[in-house]
């Protein structure tokens, strides 16, 4: 059995590393940390001049036509480097859900542009009920004269103050499953956006809709038909997510090594210490487990499979192993660790945003019960 990757998977790798070193260093994520827009267009240019920015979509919309695993290969390393930026929102979020449920002249119309760095969209899912489920869209859209409606409040969206386009998904029936998603412009009268202040600077916002008007054609798909792209929104999101934990745990155990060899105590590297030793290697099995049960999960998904199991087992796994490996990774570090000047900080701080991520440990771990008869 080959659980490696393929050629076109390490050379992506390979090349993702070398490039986020160089246009990614760690005093690049602390800038944006406090810049406004939480990213600079030159930077986004780059990004996109890679091709990483349409690497899922087919090329008949200007994509590369990579498979999803391809795209959790290159999330891996994003997470690793920290990228900050609207790339996991606009592409897995936003991009797919586009891809998924738009018409053919959406599709056409859109992908090309995000593909090209020109448009940047973001979903805009959850409410203050922060339930994961159809029943949690609350926020109603109804009919008009000339087109529909908008009435209600979206939170935690991700950067939405950057995006030009919002993806919102509205209730539009009396079903539980009832939900349209519909393309609402940034600039639409009636949208009003507050930025949140949050744990891992990651520029989430609020979204408030007050007779927000928007014509027929802003409906992506069919209408009472968005539920079922939600639903895989969320796979490809979660799985999405635990990739890039799995590149930031993978660099939390790096250091942690690096540092345990360096750092001397009693007159010798605290990595000889049986804790110490003990401490690495527990994190270094986490990294692994997470990394081969998302994987895994990616490949179902990239294969079009039955992965609602695997999906909620990855999630909760790795949003776990996560939190634990920089747990672990502190406490090797001793104080140094937890001052604002060493990097374990950063990504603590981002480990615990990602463990809330489309759906937390116990959302999940409901899934997996319910999924084996329980």
């Amino acid at each position: 059995m080959d659980l490696g990757l393929n050629e076109t998977q390490q050379m992506l790798r390979n090349s993702a590393r070398e490039f986020l070193q160089a246009e990614c260093p760690d005093t690049y994520v602390r800038e944006m940390e406090e810049d406004e827009r939480g990213y600079t267009p030159e930077m986004w240019q780059k990004v996109a001049e890679q091709g990483w920015l349409g690497l899922i979509f087919p090329e008949q919309y200007g994509g590369v036509g990579l498979s999803y695993l391809d795209l959790s290969v290159l999330l891996e390393e994003t997470g690793r480097a920290l990228l900050p930026g609207p790339f996991f929102s606009t592409v897995v979020m936003g991009g797919m859900a586009i891809m998924d449920a738009g018409s053919e002249e959406q599709k056409q119309e859109l992908l090309p542009q995000i593909s090209e760095g020109q448009l940047i969209v973001t979903l805009a899912l959850t409410e203050p009920s922060a339930r994961w489920d159809a029943e949690g869209v609350e926020m109603t859209a109804t009919q008009s004269a000339d087109g529909w409606v908008l009435n209600g409040v979206k939170l935690f969206v991700p950067n939405a103050h950057v995006s030009d386009t919002y993806v919102v998904a509205a209730r539009t029936g009396e079903g539980e499953r009832d939900v349209t998603l519909f393309l609402v412009p940034r600039a639409t009268e009636g949208v009003s956006q507050t930025l949140l202040k949050t744990i891992a600077s990651d520029r989430q916002s609020e979204l408030a809709f007050e007779n927000a008007s928007v014509p027929a054609s802003a409906v992506l798909g069919e209408v009472n038909a968005g539920w079922g792209t939600v639903e895989k929104v969320l796979a490809w999101g979660a799985i999405g997510k635990c990739a890039e934990m799995v590149g930031g745990a993978e660099q939390v155990l790096d250091m942690t090594v690096e540092y345990a060899k360096q750092r001397t105590q009693f007159g010798r590297p605290i990595g000889s210490f049986q804790a110490i030793q003990h401490h690495c290697a527990n994190m270094a099995t986490d990294v692994e487990g997470s990394r081969y049960i998302t994987y895994q999960a990616a490949w179902r998904l990239s294969e079009g499979d039955e992965a609602t199991q695997e999906v909620a087992m990855a999630k909760a796994w790795v949003s776990d192993a996560y939190r634990r490996i920089c747990a672990l990774g502190h406490q090797c570090h001793g104080a140094i660790g937890f001052t604002k000047e060493h990097n374990m900080q950063l990504y603590s701080r981002r480990a615990k945003a990602a463990e809330l991520a489309f759906g937390d440990t116990d959302f999940h771990l409901e899934t997996v019960a319910e999924g084996i008869g329980l």
